[in-house]
């Protein structure tokens, strides 16, 4: 399809380019051009100049210009057609097409989406003015969606009457019926498809009215509360995404979109300072949705109970992350509370739970592990096997792994057992929980370590490594404080046995030096590793062992930069004998 040439240089010279950028970019007149901030990337200085004389733009910071038609195709995400299908629409010009059949199509749909723009306007104003709206009114005052919000929304009332919408509009019936918003009823009569409903206007993501959401007023017989437009031949549910004509602009600066599950959620982020809200059109997330999604950003925040389609949608979420290149994860929303209920209580809080989401597949590990008991050896079992299940489902065997260790850490169990269930993508894993090991007074080198960890972190943290610890409830506890950072955090996480430690490293009064201690203790896992490797006969091996008992000896040495030189050498070869180990073992860990 093409547009007539005299139509497109007509509109060229009509159209003023520093109008068209004002309606998105802060332009100020500097010389002879306007200036203002590049709306294609992030900048504290402006760099993005207009000239109203040449009709161009560009950006000296990322080096993007054009014409008004380039400008429009970059900023609205649209081809050459639309830029010119928009930019017409804006300065009410028609525009001749030169195939006819073609033609004919974007013009039934054109006159479709007038009739739809005419019933938002119609809703719209019924909203705000008639006294028949005045219960929608005040339940949208209830909901903090005051006139302001009103009307940057268009929202709109539909009210209790048989044809009223059909006959203002004065369209014909075939448009009426063809767009959904009227039927011919068992009288042949045009009868309204909505009504007595608050209406959200659905719109395309270059602002086309398509559709609308309806919602009955609280106390209504109604069985259906909300009822949303029927497929029409300008909107499939599968294809569109309720607020992505207001959100993709902030989406596309700050690479990411926040997808709801209902219209008022969006309205409630736009209100909290969020303005890149989508919400699906009551349908689940398709893949269509993500690949319009993506061409505005590649990451994708859950804002619904994501887990409630189990594994089958969370296999098809691994599948698109790959296919599409985007990452999906999940917003902290407070347990319990909704988007739109959140802008009013606590925006602040709603605007972080997206500033900092979870990957998709470690919200549902918190899930599968949020409400287990692991108070004794079965029990860690089964919440091992249950989330190493949940692991399992994604097909990168990279990120299985980092999350097997992440269970591991969480049951208390050996991470190279788990590791290897991730390396084999186990569908049912089996998990059996060995005894833990014991031997030595809780009062050892481990335990002095973890004291200090606890109660004098930054004194011996560097020197701190998981090899260091051979005592299963001494290394939990070490992963434990590890991983949170902070006592408490490590008592909320750690297993049973694990805790314990933590609880008696927390009150120890000991006499300790960190140095001394750290020394002590890298010596003792150095001796344990060498004791395992006698039967090393390449001379690679033997070399670095040879090394080692060396460093081993000058862990003593009255020179402190000697010693503290030999304790950085033997942590090096401890971390390199695990990860070796853990190869050679396929992921089954340290011996016990």
């Amino acid at each position: 399809m093409g547009i007539a040439d005299d139509d497109i240089d007509q509109l060229r010279s009509v159209v003023s380019i520093v109008d068209t950028v004002q309606h998105y970019v802060a332009l100020k007149r500097v010389g002879r051009n306007w200036v203002g901030l590049c709306p294609f990337h992030a900048e504290k200085s402006p760099s993005f100049n207009v000239r109203e004389e040449t009709g161009r733009y560009k950006c000296f910071g990322c080096d993007k210009g054009g014409d008004v038609f380039t400008f429009v195709q970059e900023i609205e995400h649209t081809d050459f057609p639309g830029a010119v299908e928009h930019l017409a629409a804006k300065a009410g010009m028609s525009l001749t097409y030169t195939s006819t059949g073609q033609s004919k199509e974007r013009a039934r749909r054109k006159r479709l989406t007038e009739v739809m723009a005419d019933a938002v306007e119609w809703y719209h104003d019924r909203l705000l003015h008639h006294p028949d709206a005045r219960a929608a009114r005040d339940y949208l005052r209830a909901r903090g969606l005051h006139g302001d919000v009103a009307r940057r929304f268009q929202l709109g009332w539909a009210p209790d009457d048989w044809d009223r919408l059909a006959r203002d509009l004065g369209r014909p019936a075939d448009l009426l019926g063809e767009v959904g918003l009227a039927f011919r009823n068992r009288r042949n009569r045009m009868q309204d498809s909505f009504r007595a409903r608050v209406m959200f206007p659905i719109f395309s993501e270059s602002g086309e009215a398509l559709a609308f959401g309806g919602r009955v007023l609280p106390g209504s017989d109604d069985p259906a509360k909300y009822k949303n437009s029927s497929e029409t031949p300008i909107y499939s549910k599968s294809r569109t995404l309720y607020g992505l004509n207001w959100a993709k602009q902030e989406a596309s600066k700050v690479d990411q979109v926040v997808v709801c599950e209902g219209y008022t959620d969006v309205i409630g982020f736009h209100q909290a300072g969020v303005a890149r809200a989508v919400a699906t059109c009551g349908t689940a997330l398709t893949e269509d949705h993500v690949r319009l999604l993506k061409r505005y950003a590649t990451r994708v925040v859950l804002s619904f109970d994501a887990d409630a389609a189990g594994q089958s949608a969370a296999e098809r979420f691994y599948e698109w992350e790959e296919k599409h290149q985007v990452e999906v994860s999940v917003a902290s929303l407070p347990a319990g509370r909704d988007p739109g209920d959140l802008a009013l209580s606590d925006p602040t809080a709603l605007a972080a739970a997206v500033d900092s989401p979870v990957p998709f597949l470690g919200f549902r590990l918190q899930r599968t592990l949020g409400t287990r008991r692991l108070d004794s050896p079965e029990q860690r079992a089964r919440s091992a096997e249950e989330a190493m299940a949940v692991v399992n489902e994604h097909p990168n065997p990279n990120v299985r792994k980092l999350y097997a260790g992440e269970v591991a850490a969480r049951v208390g169990l050996p991470v190279g057992d788990l590791v290897g269930l991730a390396e084999r993508g186990v569908r049912r894993p089996r998990v059996e929980v060995r005894a833990p090991r014991r031997g030595r007074p809780m009062e050892n080198a481990e335990f002095a370590a973890l004291v200090l960890l606890v109660q004098e972190w930054d004194s011996i943290a560097e020197w701190l490594i998981e090899p260091l610890f051979f005592d299963d409830a001494n290394r939990m506890a070490f992963l434990a404080l590890a991983g949170a950072g902070d006592l408490d955090g490590a008592l909320e996480i750690a297993p049973p046995e694990a805790r314990d430690v933590l609880e008696r490293a927390a009150v120890a009064d000991l006499d300790l030096d960190a140095t001394v201690e750290a020394r002590t203790l890298i010596g003792a896992a150095a001796r344990r590793e060498l004791s395992l490797r006698t039967q090393r006969i390449d001379a690679a091996s033997i070399e670095e062992d040879r090394a080692a008992k060396l460093d081993v000896m000058a862990l003593d040495d009255a020179d402190p930069q000697r010693a503290s030189a030999a304790a950085e050498a033997l942590l090096g070869w401890l971390h390199r004998r695990t990860e070796e180990r853990s190869a050679d073992d396929g992921g089954n860990g340290p011996p016990g």
